[in-house]
């Protein structure tokens, strides 16, 4: 009896052993694709690339993604979860908020700017892109919903404004183009989000 028990315990052992590898080298490939498509054009990507930054053989990556696309597109899926836990913040807290999102750009910025320069060439970049965009809008509204005018044109003008502002092309003009330090961006987007709460309108005229 205790022979048969023994059996199912080991075979229950190793399936989830084996299962946990499996996922491990999952991860380990789709992190590659990730990290590889945050350095270079995604056509400059092969997945011998892959699989030698994953440590694992061409025939595993396509064993399991079935193609360079389906890996692809899965990598991305992989960063958008990830992003959505890097900017988390309170609601109602601006300065927390953005802080967390200068810290998100600083981290993930210039990967975003690789994508959406790419967003006309790859369906899978173009629906990364949107996915993207529609999670800063939500995360604006979210952030910002006691501030926001509560008619209904003036609120969709202010939350334009504030995805405008707090963008990462806000950032990469800043940051990358005129040169300033991570502080003194954070500080200049501060600035322009506190304009467009202190002039926003509580009803759309006409």
């Amino acid at each position: 009896m205790s022979t048969i028990t023994d059996m199912k315990t080991t075979r229950t052992y190793t399936q989830t052993a084996r299962a946990t590898a499996a996922e491990e080298t999952r991860l380990r490939i789709v992190r590659a694709a990730f990290e590889l498509q945050a350095e270079r054009l995604t056509t400059e990507i092969s997945l011998e690339d892959v699989a030698a930054r994953a440590g694992v053989s061409v025939q595993t990556v396509l064993r399991r993604f079935g193609s360079k696309a389906g890996l692809f597109e899965e990598s991305l899926g992989w960063i958008n979860a990830e992003i959505s836990d890097e900017r988390r913040a309170p609601v109602g807290e601006v300065a927390v908020a953005l802080h967390v999102l200068v810290d998100h750009y600083e981290k993930r910025g210039d990967f975003a700017l690789l994508m959406l320069a790419q967003e006309s060439s790859y369906e899978h970049v173009r629906r990364m892109s949107d996915a993207g965009k529609d999670t800063h809008r939500t995360w604006v509204a979210e952030i910002f919903e006691p501030y926001l005018p509560t008619d209904a044109a003036a609120r969709e003008e202010v939350l334009d404004l504030l995805v405008v502002a707090t963008d990462v092309y806000a950032w990469k003009l800043l940051r990358r183009d005129r040169g300033l330090s991570r502080d003194r961006t954070e500080q200049r987007i501060n600035t322009l989000v506190a304009a467009i709460l202190a002039a926003r309108p509580e009803k759309k005229e006409g």
